[in-house]
């Protein structure tokens, strides 16, 4: 079993900068993709960003040219460093994890803007 942490969720003003932090742990043998997914009240979850094990990175439209993915192989660890904020960022982040050939989320931490 693989468990995700997340930390770094906060409330922030428009145009300011947070950081987000997932770890993953337990029984760990690959990990293929880490990302980042938000859902805003009444909206759908949607994919923000992904990483893959080789490096390859993709964003959303939306926050293209201001959120910035990264990971640590050492630590089993993904981050978001989420730069220009709006209000419409406004959402529950989640981690998402393929390791071991399944599929894992986090708790999800919330980010609020103000505006």
């Amino acid at each position: 079993q693989v468990q995700l942490v997340e930390s770094g969720g906060g409330l922030v003003q428009a145009g300011g900068s947070l950081r987000l932090s997932c770890a993953a742990s337990g029984s760990i043998f690959s990990i293929v993709i880490m990302a980042w997914h938000r859902q805003a009240p009444g909206k759908q979850r949607e994919l923000v960003a992904t990483i893959s094990s080789g490096g390859n990175i993709n964003y959303a439209d939306s926050v293209k040219g201001r959120f910035t993915i990264s990971k640590d192989n050492a630590k089993n660890s993904v981050y978001l460093q989420m730069d220009s904020l709006k209000p419409e960022d406004t959402a529950v982040y989640y981690c998402w994890v393929i390791a071991n050939s399944r599929g894992y989320w986090g708790q999800g931490t919330q980010v609020t803007v103000s505006s």
